[in-house]
């Protein structure tokens, strides 16, 4: 099991700065990758950015050039640094770690809402 507590949240006016963290616990050698989602009401989760095992990393166009991904493994925690924050950049954040061997399985944190003020 993984445990994935998300924090750093809250409201930032447009244009600002906000960086969530996410303290990862249990079998992290068991995870390929972690990453942050977003969902709004009424929406899917999707994909904002990933970092891979090797520290690889992927990220949404929509955050490309403005958020960051990044992670301390002395300190069991995956950031996302984001700036230059939208209004449409509002939503809840999740973290997220998964496997994939041999099949994928994902874990979750609870989620930390984050909301841009234009």
């Amino acid at each position: 099991q993984v445990q994935l507590v998300e924090s750093g949240g809250g409201l930032v006016q447009a244009g600002g700065s906000l960086r969530l963290d996410c303290a990862v616990s249990g079998n992290t050698w068991s995870i390929y990758a972690f990453g942050w989602y977003r969902q709004v009401p009424g929406k899917q989760r999707d994909l904002v950015a990933e970092i891979s095992s090797d520290g690889s990393t992927n990220y949404a166009e929509s955050a490309k050039g403005r958020f960051t991904i990044y992670k301390d493994n002395a300190k069991n925690t995956v950031y996302l640094q984001m700036n230059s924050v939208k209004s449409e950049d509002t939503a809840v954040y999740y973290c997220n770690g998964h496997t994939v061997a041999p099949f994928r399985h994902d874990y979750w944190g609870r989620g930390t809402q984050v909301t841009v003020s234009s």
